[in-house]
C-alpha cells in the first residue's frame, strides 16, 4: 500500500510546511514517487483570478511538481480562518467528504504521500470535526512540528497526549524541533528543549532544524518511518 505521513503542528506558524517539504526533498532524492496534499487551506491569496495557497505551492515545487497544483489543495479559502468559517464567508460550505476523497489521486499515483493538516490536531473543520479526525480518517502516522522556544514542551506534550487518545489513539512517528524564526539571545530554553523533550515524550525527538537550515540532525530515514494503517 501507498506509504504516508500526516504532518502536523503544535500550533499555527511552527513550520508545519517548511518540515513537509524538507521531507518531500530528501524523499524526492531518495528515488520515491512523492504525493503532497493539503486537504484544505485559508488565507490564500487571489493569482491570476484564482486562490492559490502558498503551502499547497512550496510542497508541490518540493516533490517535484507532481500531477496539478489544484490537486494539492482542492479546497482554498481567502479568509484567514478556520477553514468552514472561511467558507462561510464566501457562501460556501466545506465538503468534509471531499478532504477525504482528494487522497484518492495521490494513492494512485505516488509511492508515499506527505499530507499536511491546518493548525493544530483540534483545529476545527466544522461543528463537530477536527483535523485530528481527518487524520484519523485517512490512516497516516503523526509527525508533530514543534516551535524550538519557550514554551514549547508543555505545547508539545499536549498535542501528544491529544494524539493518544483522540478516537482509539493516533499513531505518532515522532517530533520535529523546528526553528521557524531566528533565535532569539534571550531564550535560554533553546539548548535545553531538545534533550527536555527527548526525555519526557514517548514518541521519539526525531530530529531538530535549525533557522533557514536544509537538513534535519540527525538525518532520519523518512520512507522508514512512513506507513499506511487501514483506518478503522
Amino acid at each position: 500500500m501507498t506509504r504516508g505521513l500526516f504532518i502536523t503542528g503544535t500550533d499555527t506558524g511552527v513550520g508545519k510546511t517548511y518540515v513537509a517539504a524538507m521531507i518531500a526533498r530528501w524523499l524526492l532524492t531518495a528515488g520515491r514517487r512523492v504525493g503532497v496534499y493539503k486537504p484544505v487551506a485559508s488565507g490564500c491569496s487571489r493569482r491570476r483570478g484564482g486562490l492559490v495557497s502558498a503551502d499547497a505551492l512550496a510542497l508541490w515545487e518540493a516533490a517535484g511538481r507532481p500531477g496539478k497544483l489544484a490537486r494539492v489543495c482542492p479546497q482554498r479559502f481567502a479568509a484567514p480562518l478556520a477553514p468552514h468559517l472561511a467558507a462561510r464567508l464566501e457562501g460556501k460550505r466545506l465538503d468534509r467528504k471531499g478532504l477525504r476523497r482528494g487522497l484518492d489521486y495521490w494513492m494512485a499515483t505516488s509511492e508515499v504521500v506527505l499530507v499536511e493538516g491546518a493548525g493544530g490536531l483540534l483545529s476545527p473543520l466544522g461543528r463537530q470535526d477536527y483535523v485530528a479526525d481527518l487524520a484519523a480518517d485517512l490512516g497516516f502516522p503523526l509527525v508533530v512540528v514543534s516551535r524550538n522556544t519557550l514554551g514549547t514542551i508543555n505545547a508539545t506534550l499536549q498535542t501528544l497526549v491529544t494524539a493518544a487518545v483522540f478516537r482509539a489513539g493516533l499513531r505518532v512517528a515522532g517530533v520535529v524541533l523546528n526553528h521557524p524564526s531566528p533565535p532569539a539571545a534571550d531564550d535560554p530554553s533553546l539548548a535545553t528543549n531538545g534533550r527536555e523533550l527527548a526525555a519526557r515524550c514517548r514518541p521519539p525527538l526525531l530530529a531538530a532544524v535549525a533557522y533557514g537550515a536544509d537538513r534535519f540532525a540527525p538525518a532520519v530515514d523518512w520512507w522508514r518511518l512512513a506507513r499506511h494503517t487501514t483506518p478503522a
